[in-house]
């Protein structure tokens, strides 16, 4: 169950982001009970969470409430949005968080939604990309944008100036690297020798077959085709008219012999 309710009180916003039913075995049998988690902030950067167990659903809010009051943690933002891209994790919930431009809105679902909404945060983007256990994304999103830092608490941890962590300006690069003017070199045309062209047009060109040439080439293949076949026919029937007058010999000589 969530967005149970939303409570406006002295400056703080409470908002309920889940609500369980739990069970603890005993030799009796089971006792059941309730638990909330509740998310609480003052809508300028400050917020916190906090889990509360009890028999009915008001005494676990309660509880929840008074813990996150005593959790509450300062927030680093830029306007309404948060200053650069981060991923919170906690086990195995994973949520991104990436600034938006103003009129964007709260792109977000779920419990990072009512976080966002307690934090003060009017445009942002936020994807879950792990669990969707609502424990674990509270958790990993409230380590995410507790791990937020300014640029002037980064430039003392170092000991540097501000200046010294911005990146320079387009104007200072140009100034800190000229830019050199390299002449191109130009190279000398290639003289063509008029003898090289010359060759090259009285090179024999290849000459394309007329039509007739072919019709005649072709004609004299049939006729060379057609004698052969005359050959061969002859020389068939000859042999053939060979074999015939050995047969009658053959049977001349056996009629002299009978008789």
């Amino acid at each position: 169950m969530a967005n149970y309710y939303t409570k406006q009180k002295k400056d703080i916003e409470e908002e309920v982001v889940a609500i369980n039913r739990v069970s603890k075995v005993v030799k009796g049998g089971r006792r059941f009970s309730l638990t909330a988690l509740v998310v609480v902030g003052d809508g300028k950067g400050k917020a916190g969470y906090g889990m509360g167990k009890a028999k009915d659903v008001p005494s676990a809010i309660r509880k929840a409430v008074n813990k996150a009051k005593s959790n509450m943690v300062n927030i680093q933002t830029k306007g309404t949005t948060i200053p650069y891209q981060i991923t919170g994790v906690y086990g195995a919930g994973r949520v991104l968080l990436k600034p938006a431009t103003t009129g964007t809105g709260v792109i977000a679902g779920g419990p990072v939604r009512a976080i966002m909404g307690v934090v003060g945060i009017k445009d942002i983007l936020a994807k879950s990309l792990g669990s969707a256990n609502p424990i674990n994304l509270v958790k990993a999103t409230f380590q995410g944008l507790t791990s937020l830092k300014d640029i002037r608490d980064i430039a003392e941890m170092r000991g540097l100036n501000v200046e010294d962590l911005l990146p320079p300006k387009k104007e200072e690069e140009e100034a800190a690297t000229p830019q050199k003017k390299v002449a191109k070199k130009t190279e000398p045309k290639k003289e063509v020798k008029k003898e090289d062209k010359a060759e090259k047009t009285e090179a024999p060109k290849k000459t394309k077959k007329t039509k007739t040439e072919k019709s005649e080439k072709g004609e004299e293949k049939k006729e060379t085709k057609e004698k052969k076949e005359t050959k061969k026919a002859k020389t068939e029937t000859a042999k053939k008219e060979e074999t015939k007058a050995q047969k009658e010999d053959k049977k001349q000589e056996k009629k002299e012999e009978t008789k």
